[in-house]
């Protein structure tokens, strides 16, 4: 009965989180029109990335739980270097229902200006959002680090809200 019960709550937590799809990657990234809203906001950003050859050794036990948390389930060395590259997690706030699109902008070192684009999309979402973005596997491997990224909330074409790393120009 306790076991129904706890898989009932997982289910009830996963159908209550505001977006279950993945990242699309988008071809080209548009420009769009700055209209800033004081509705939207982005809260926090938590950037991480997890390569093998450029980690230092540490004995802090916060870190060393990151690196383990992201290869969980990696049997083999090729399933370990799958995971590698930069993972974003962004916290947002919106004050009012709206469909938003959540777009992660970023540049690879490999690709000089060229710029990529992930987006996620939220039907009539209000309050806080977190939202997940990785670069891993081939992609990671073959253009290199990110050397700069930013994050748009983006109602109707137009973008409410936005955040960006020190390099993004």
């Amino acid at each position: 009965m306790k076991r129904l019960f706890f898989t009932l709550l997982l289910l009830a937590g996963a159908a209550a989180s505001p977006a279950a799809e993945r990242p699309r990657q988008l071809d080209k990234a548009k420009v769009l029109p700055l209209a800033l809203d004081d509705a939207f906001e982005f809260r926090k950003t938590k950037a991480l990335h997890h390569d093998r050859a450029t980690e230092k050794p540490t004995i802090d036990p916060m870190v060393i739980f990151e690196r383990q948390r992201l290869n969980f389930g990696a049997v083999s060395d090729f399933d370990r270097e799958l995971r590698y590259g930069h993972y974003f997690t962004f916290f947002w706030r919106a004050k009012r229902a709206a469909d938003l699109t959540v777009r992660f902008e970023y540049r690879q070192q490999n690709l000089g200006a060229y710029v990529l684009a992930k987006e996620l999309f939220y039907k009539d979402v209000k309050g806080s959002v977190k939202s997940d973005f990785s670069v891993v596997g081939d992609d990671y491997k073959q253009e290199g680090k990110i050397t700069g990224w930013r994050a748009l909330l983006i109602e109707n074409g137009k973008i409410v809200a936005l955040s960006q790393s020190f390099l993004w120009n």
